[in-house]
């Protein structure tokens, strides 16, 4: 079981951290556009014995705008609209039911919660 890392109180730092070294891999060249939506959504994935949560972050865009797609083992997020286009690949920690999502969309906050499958399943002989 993984720890939930909404109780880390370095989280920020190692955001701020990894967005320094993206501006140091890529020569200086900033992913944000005029709007202040960057390249990449910034998204969290929390797991437990029970489900897996999904958000992101999609700071300007509207909910016409965005569809999802999982198969069970990867979330894809599209957004695309007349400014932008976005595509997410997530690949999930664990193997979810696709049919169980349940989300919500409020003020730029994306939410998507799975319920888990079995990792396996028993042969018969």
């Amino acid at each position: 079981m993984r720890r939930d890392d909404r109780d880390d109180p370095f989280d920020d730092i190692f955001r701020e951290i990894e967005r320094l070294m993206d501006d140091v891999m890529t020569g200086g060249a900033s992913t944000i556009d005029e709007t202040g939506f960057g390249a990449d959504a910034h998204v969290d994935v929390h797991e437990t014995e029970e489900e897996v949560r999904v958000v992101a972050d999609l700071p300007g865009v509207e909910r016409d705008h965005l569809s999802l797609r999982c198969d069970g083992e990867m979330l894809t997020l599209d957004v695309e609209s007349e400014q932008r286009a976005l595509q997410e690949h997530i690949t999930l920690p664990t193997t979810v039911d696709e049919h169980s999502a349940d989300a919500s969309f409020n003020n730029g906050v994306l939410e998507v919660t799975f319920e888990r499958t079995d990792d396996s399943a028993s042969i018969s002989l």
